[in-house]
C-alpha cells in the first residue's frame, strides 16, 4: 500500500511537470501570437500615416566587407528620396580589407565614409555615427543588406505620427536551393514577421529588423558597446513613451546562412547579448511599470529562451509516465520522433541536401540549442561588442 501511494505520488508529480511544459510550449509558439491577433482585432493600436519628407542620414556599418561594399552603396544611390535631404555614411570598424578604399571611391557621390579606431564593434560604431549625423532621422543598415527604392517612402511616412520613435521594414530572405538551414531560417522568419504585424498593432514592437530600421535622432540613446542595439532600441525609446513599429512596405533582402554552424554561432551571440539587455533593463518587464510592453518581452524573448528548459523537462515527465501508460508512451515516441528527424535534417545540411520535410525540425533544434549555449555565455560573463561576419571573402 505504501509502495503505490509513493507510485501514485510520482505519477502525480510527473503529471503536473508535463501539463506544465505543455502549456509553457504551447504558450510561447501558438498561446502568445494567438493572443496577440485576437488583441490586434479586437483594439488595434492606430497610428496616423502621412506624406513626411524630412532630412535622413543613412548609417552602413561595415567590418571587412569588401566583398558586398560596393554594391551596396550603388544600391543605396538608387533609393527614391530628394538628395538635398539625404546623407548617405559608412561606418568601418577598423577594417582590415579593402572596405574604406572601395567606399573612398564614392566620396564624389555625397557618399562618407568614418573609420573607427580601435575596433570597437557594432554598435560603438552606430554611436559614433549617430553623432555625426544631421538627419532628422536615421537609419541603420548592413552592408549585404539590398533595398527596394521606394523603401524611405514607406519607413518615413510612419514618422508622421509623433508617437512613432523608431520603424522597421520587411525583410526577406534568399536562399540557397541547397541548404536546409537556410529553409528552416526563412521558416523562423516569417513566423517572426507575423509576431512584428500583430505587436505593432497591439502596442509596440520589442525589436527590429538589424538591417532596416529608423529612428528618431532626438530619441537616440547612445548604447553600451555589448548590446545588441536592433533589439535594445526599442526597449529604450518605450522608456521615453515612444513605439516601435512594422512597415510591411519597406522592404530588404538579405542572404540567409547555408551553414548551421554559423546560424548556431550567429544565434548563439544575439542570444547571449539580449539576455544581458533584458538583465540591463529587467525593469521594464514589470507590467506595473511598463505595462503590456513587459508582457511581450516576457513571452517572445524570456519565455523563448527558456523553451529548451521546458522541452526538457516534458521529454522527462513523458518518460516516467510511459513506463505505466500506453498513451504516454506515443507521446514519447512522437518526441523521439520529433528529435530524431532534427538530427536526420542536419546530417543532410552538411551533405548539402535540401528537405523541407527535415528543415524546419532541425532549425528548431538548432535555436533551441543556441538558446542554451546562449544563456550559459550570459552566466559565464561572455559578452559580444564586435564580431567578425560569416561569409565568404571576395
Amino acid at each position: 500500500m505504501h509502495v503505490n501511494n509513493i507510485l501514485v505520488s510520482q505519477m502525480t508529480f510527473a503529471l503536473i511537470i508535463f501539463w506544465i511544459c505543455v502549456a509553457v510550449i504551447f504558450y510561447g509558439y501558438i498561446g502568445y501570437p494567438s493572443l496577440m491577433f485576437l488583441i490586434g482585432l479586437v483594439r488595434p493600436k492606430q497610428w496616423k500615416r502621412a506624406e513626411y519628407r524630412p532630412t535622413i542620414s543613412i548609417i552602413i556599418t561595415a567590418r571587412n566587407e569588401e566583398r558586398d561594399i560596393h554594391h551596396k552603396l550603388e544600391n543605396t544611390l538608387e533609393i527614391d528620396y530628394p538628395s538635398e535631404k539625404l546623407e548617405i555614411m559608412v561606418v568601418s570598424d577598423c577594417s582590415t580589407d579593402r572596405t574604406d578604399e572601395v567606399v573612398m571611391r564614392f566620396s564624389d557621390r555625397n557618399i562618407r565614409l568614418i573609420r573607427q579606431e580601435p575596433r570597437l564593434g557594432k554598435t560603438s560604431a552606430q554611436n559614433l555615427a549617430v553623432d555625426a549625423a544631421s538627419g532628422e532621422i536615421i537609419l541603420f543598415s548592413d552592408a549585404t543588406t539590398i533595398y527596394q527604392p521606394n523603401v524611405l517612402k514607406m519607413i518615413l511616412q510612419n514618422f508622421a505620427d509623433k508617437s512613432i520613435g523608431c520603424v522597421t521594414g520587411r525583410l526577406l530572405y534568399r536562399t540557397s536551393k541547397e541548404s536546409s538551414v537556410g529553409i528552416g531560417s526563412v521558416t523562423y522568419w516569417s513566423y517572426e514577421t507575423f509576431l512584428k504585424e500583430q505587436e505593432s498593432r497591439v502596442c509596440s514592437l520589442i525589436g527590429t529588423s538589424g538591417c532596416l530600421y529608423a529612428v528618431r535622432k532626438s530619441a537616440y540613446v547612445p548604447m553600451y558597446p555589448e548590446a545588441c542595439s536592433d533589439f535594445l532600441i526599442a526597449t529604450l525609446l518605450y522608456r521615453q513613451g515612444l513605439r516601435t513599429i512594422y512597415e510591411p512596405e519597406a522592404v530588404c533582402f538579405e542572404e540567409a546562412n547555408f551553414e548551421g554552424k554559423k546560424e548556431f554561432a550567429m544565434r548563439t551571440r544575439v542570444i547571449a547579448q539580449t539576455f544581458t539587455d533584458l538583465w540591463r533593463n529587467r525593469d521594464m518587464m514589470n507590467p506595473g511599470k511598463s505595462g503590456f510592453f513587459a508582457i511581450e518581452l516576457i513571452s517572445h524573448k524570456l519565455l523563448r529562451y527558456f523553451i529548451p528548459l521546458f522541452l526538457t523537462c516534458l521529454l522527462l515527465s513523458t518518460a516516467w509516465l510511459a513506463l505505466h501508460s500506453h498513451l504516454f508512451l506515443v507521446f514519447l515516441l512522437l518526441q523521439i520522433g520529433l528529435y530524431l528527424t532534427a538530427v536526420i535534417g542536419g546530417l543532410m545540411e552538411i551533405r548539402r541536401v535540401r528537405s523541407n520535410i527535415f528543415s524546419i525540425p532541425y532549425y528548431f533544434l538548432l535555436t533551441n540549442l543556441a538558446s542554451v549555449f546562449g544563456f550559459y555565455k550570459f552566466l559565464r560573463g561572455e559578452r559580444y561588442a564586435y564580431w567578425d561576419p560569416m561569409r565568404p571573402k571576395a
